[in-house]
């Protein structure tokens, strides 16, 4: 039952962050373009450039703020990697129990020896 619900979880999660990847390349856009602003702004020795580097890093401060369905589809990433990690930890989890006709090679071992 719990692998069902991963699945179902991560099929939503897988589709949310499908359907907002157009606004994710934005908000990737939206950061590169505050990086440079702020590289070229700590590089530049003229007050014309530093104008320039601060225009440009707030024109994508203020792209990614348009972005907002962006940080839903990062949450929706991140919630498929818990979900992926779960269903790995579920999935190496062996379930091991006192009764020895359930583990006849185990026990037969520790005798033998």
């Amino acid at each position: 039952m719990k692998k069902f619900l991963y699945f179902i979880g991560g099929s939503i999660a897988f589709l949310i962050a499908l359907a907002l990847l157009g606004p994710m390349l934005g908000l990737l856009f939206s950061g590169l373009l505050v990086a440079a602003g702020l590289h070229y702004y700590t590089k530049c020795t003229s007050v014309f450039g530093k104008i320039m580097s601060t225009t440009v890093a707030l024109v994508g401060v203020l792209s990614a703020a348009s972005n907002i369905p962006a940080f839903i589809g990062l949450i929706a990433i991140i919630a498929l990697y818990y979900i992926a990690k779960n269903w790995k930890k579920e999935a190496n989890v062996v379930e091991a129990s006192d009764d020895p006709f359930n583990n006849f090679e185990k026990e037969w071992a520790k005798i033998s020896k």
